[in-house]
């Protein structure tokens, strides 16, 4: 039976980018509300009931070579800072997945995707641009490995590993 709470998917970093990313966001994401790791989220809020069928989707996505992928530039979110995320893999694979899983989707999931990861939120606007600057004046594209797909619970701010799903290839 399918536990309560939305399932988010997201895809996880390998452990050479895994590190300073997670670090990026430790250091300059509020502590008291970084709940969760350094994540890029493909979607957000998908119903519990969809669980079983989620992994052995995920799982036939995952069976592929890892999407290639590229830190591309730093995005502005007003309150908080974000590292934007070029996979062209990573773009075909999630429409595929939103295209079986249509009329499953929350507005947020349907809207365009704009893959990133979220080093800092919900700090003074001031600071989010000082950390952008500071970004941008040392930024260079660079290529990052993704190891896979993964399954959470969300719960009202933390939330629960469900599965992991490795790439092959």
């Amino acid at each position: 039976m399918p536990g309560q709470g939305p399932i988010v998917v997201t895809a996880l970093f390998g452990d050479g980018d895994n590190g300073w990313i997670q670090e990026l966001r430790r250091c300059h994401y509020p502590p008291d509300r970084n709940r969760v790791p350094a994540h890029l989220t493909l979607f957000h809020q998908l119903p519990p009931s969809l669980e079983a069928e989620l992994s052995r989707r995920l799982a036939r996505a995952a069976a592929a070579p890892a999407p290639r992928a590229e830190v591309a530039g730093v995005i502005d979110l007003g309150a908080g800072t974000a590292l934007r995320i070029d996979s062209e893999d990573l773009e075909d694979l999630r429409a595929e997945l939103a295209d079986a899983l249509h009329g499953l989707l929350t507005p947020q999931d349907t809207a365009p995707w704009r893959p990133h990861v979220t080093v800092q939120n919900k700090v003074e606007p001031r600071e989010a641009r000082r950390l952008q600057q500071q970004l941008r004046g040392r930024f260079e594209r660079r290529q990052v490995a993704l190891k896979g797909l993964a399954t959470w619970r969300y719960l009202g701010g933390p939330w629960q590993a469900l599965r992991t799903f490795p790439f092959r290839g």
